[in-house]
């Protein structure tokens, strides 16, 4: 079994990751604690590989990381790569969204992810991208979820992302697309 070094130090993610990736011959770590990496790409996709590539050198692993964020197109795509950088808390972030939009009517938006898997040499293997639709409603609804999922609404779904369940959620989530892009490219790769 081959080891895939998350570029996470958290384990939620780690976990998420190894239900997208049961059943395949990889066998999921958490990256070194003292293994920072600074995210100062434009894209979801630079900071992806970025943080792939980087934890791939570092320890001479195979790598995997992802990026992702919330892209609204009233604001020009804000807050886009900043997303978890909107505001220090999950309230602050929803908090500033809402006042930025306004009383706008276009409240169109989507979640973005890039999931990037670095070679032990830092040379990326493969990519793939996920990109869930919706709209930002005027306030939050549902408990679940974490950061703007109060405030996403799936239209397919009627519900916010805070309403899903986990498995709906797993499933219709950018990250979820992404992962179901990335799967037959994976197995090719575990199989080569």
């Amino acid at each position: 079994m081959t080891v895939l070094v998350v570029a996470t130090g958290n384990p939620g993610k780690l976990k998420e990751m190894q239900a997208h990736l049961a059943g395949l011959d990889w066998a999921l770590a958490l990256k070194p604690d003292a293994l920072e990496i600074e995210e100062t790409g434009a894209t979801f996709a630079e900071n992806a590989y970025l943080k792939a590539s980087h934890v791939a050198k570092a320890t001479g692993a195979w790598a995997i990381a992802d990026d992702s964020g919330l892209e609204v197109d009233a604001l020009d795509g804000a807050p886009g790569v900043y997303s978890a950088r909107y505001g220090n808390t999950d309230a602050d972030r929803i908090e500033r969204l809402l006042n930025e939009l306004g009383n706008e009517l276009n409240r169109e938006a989507r979640f973005r992810c890039v999931v990037a898997i670095a070679r032990p040499d830092g040379t990326i293997a493969l990519e793939a991208e996920g990109v869930c639709p919706g709209r930002i409603l005027h306030s939050p609804r549902g408990n679940g979820g974490f950061g703007y999922d109060p405030i996403f609404y799936v239209l397919a779904q009627r519900l916010t992302f805070a309403e899903m369940s986990g498995e709906q959620k797993r499933v219709l989530s950018h990250r979820g697309r992404a992962f179901q892009a990335l799967l037959p490219q994976l197995k090719t790769l575990s199989a080569g």
